[in-house]
């Protein structure tokens, strides 16, 4: 039942999200072309979801073109790369943003076209965060302690929000979020689940932990 109830609650929702929000995409849109060359959308690696199953996560750019593959191979950021592999694939000044994707980033935005990610059945609107493959197996070599949570949270859908995006989101290191996410995996609750989307829009008018 449990299944049954958070599929619906994922399609009505982002049904309903598209239709409402979708002034606030053709405003974002247009504000990314005009401030940076490039695609609308972000051009990023493949994410690791349910039963490790790969997909292509929807993002707004808010960053320049190519950001994660230059990051990646350009000699001129190996050093940034490093660091960025240090603060759990964060960074906290990052010269790949653009001017509009910093306003975008500190609100969320950006994550908005997930909403087709949820009504495609590759994500659900409440749940863990969703790894690029690299960067979850770094983490796993840092923390070898995590393997019993990624296993338990990759038997569930990524999620657009989720426990740790409204406790602290950047601001909270691997090993806690996936302790977290686990704790929420396992109580499976659509009560919960609505309970989490309500603490989001607080937690995204207020940018707190976003980078």
């Amino acid at each position: 039942m449990y299944d049954f109830a958070k599929r619906w609650t994922d399609i009505v929702g982002s049904v309903l999200g598209l239709i409402l929000l979708s002034p606030i995409f053709l405003l974002v849109a247009i504000a990314i072309k005009l401030d940076s060359p490039g695609p609308i959308l972000a051009d990023t690696p493949m994410r690791v979801g349910q039963h490790r199953k790969l997909f292509k996560m929807y993002k707004f750019r808010s960053m320049i073109a190519n950001a994660h593959r230059i990051l990646r191979t350009d000699p001129s950021f190996k050093k940034l790369y490093s660091e960025y592999k240090k603060s759990n694939y964060k960074l906290t000044k990052d010269p790949r943003i653009t001017p509009v994707g910093k306003i975008i980033r500190k609100y969320s935005l950006d994550e908005l076209p997930q909403l087709i990610n949820v009504l495609r059945g590759e994500m659900s609107l409440v749940g863990p965060r969703a790894y690029y493959p690299d960067e979850l197996n770094e983490q796993q070599k840092n923390y070898p302690e995590s393997q019993k949570y990624v296993d338990i949270i990759l038997s569930g859908k990524p999620g657009l929000t989720g426990l740790w995006q409204v406790t602290g989101r950047s601001e909270i290191d691997f090993k806690k979020r996936v302790q977290m996410d686990t704790a929420y995996i396992q109580r499976k609750s659509v009560l919960y689940d609505l309970l989490i989307i309500l603490k989001t829009v607080p937690a995204v008018i207020s940018g707190r932990g976003a980078v």
